[in-house]
């Protein structure tokens, strides 16, 4: 049996077998981060399985296992090939996660291109519920996730999810592993919680404040939030407000935060 790849869904099956087994080794106790092993033997959700080939290595972990997938022909393919999997068919982005699980969880998957900027965003609406997330995605959006401050690649989600997460790119993988072959390269990351409990900041503006901030990249942050700052007012003679957004650090950005959150 065989799926055929919907391009409308960003479907690019994974045939390289040690790449599947590598990807599913980085939930596990031995490649977690030290501070984050005590997450190791939690359940996983795996996104878009296609035709399992993480699925397997996910399998034989022995943790709890429930996978999400769209596509219809990948679910008889799956339930005929691994009949004891738990295949939930669905949107991932539509979905209310607690009622898959109701303890934490770890995401992985070989997320589709075309909606990984937003399977991550809906991350952090669950960010008490996921503190383990890996797998692998487009590079460029792999890099700016786990990019710093300073880098030209820097932008909303590398704030927004690094203000909750320690981010980790692990490694590339190349065109050629995939069937059909993507045009662009792809890479791996791995997510973990940090300690932070507390965004220390009002978490609606702060998140406002970051995106309006990246909206006008190119600009100092005094120009791109002129809308929030009264001319004359304390906050506006902000050293800060003379940088560009991808200078400043989640730290920072939560500072700003504070600073105009009175206004």
């Amino acid at each position: 049996m065989q799926v055929k790849a919907k391009k409308q869904l960003g479907q690019h099956f994974l045939k390289d077998e040690d790449i599947a087994r590598r990807i599913a080794e980085t939930i596990s106790g031995a490649q977690l981060p030290e501070n984050a092993r005590k997450w190791a033997e939690i359940p996983i959700l795996e996104i878009g399985p296609g035709m399992g080939v993480l699925t397997k290595y996910l399998m034989d972990s022995g943790r709890t296992l429930k996978a999400v997938e769209l596509d219809s022909e990948s679910v008889v393919f799956l339930s005929k090939v691994y009949p004891k999997l738990d295949v939930i068919e669905g949107d991932f982005l539509k979905m209310n996660l607690d009622e898959i699980y109701d303890t934490d969880f770890a995401l992985i998957g070989n997320y589709p291109y075309n909606i990984s900027s937003q399977i991550f965003f809906k991350v952090l609406d669950y960010k008490e519920k996921i503190p383990v997330v890996a797998g692998m995605l487009q590079k460029e959006v792999a890099e700016r996730i786990c990019s710093g401050p300073g880098s030209k690649v820097y932008g909303i989600l590398s704030v927004l999810l690094q203000a909750w997460y320690d981010c980790q790119y692990l490694f590339d993988v190349e065109p050629f592993v995939f069937a059909p072959p993507p045009k662009v390269k792809s890479g791996v990351l791995l997510l973990t919680r940090n300690s932070r409990t507390e965004l220390g900041c009002d978490p609606v503006m702060f998140k406002k404040i970051v995106k309006t901030s990246f909206g006008m990249r190119r600009k100092t942050l005094r120009n791109s939030l002129a809308s929030f700052i009264q001319p004359g007012s304390e906050a506006s003679k902000l050293e800060i407000l003379s940088l560009r957004p991808e200078r400043l650090s989640v730290e920072q950005f939560i500072e700003l935060t504070n600073a105009i959150k009175p206004l």
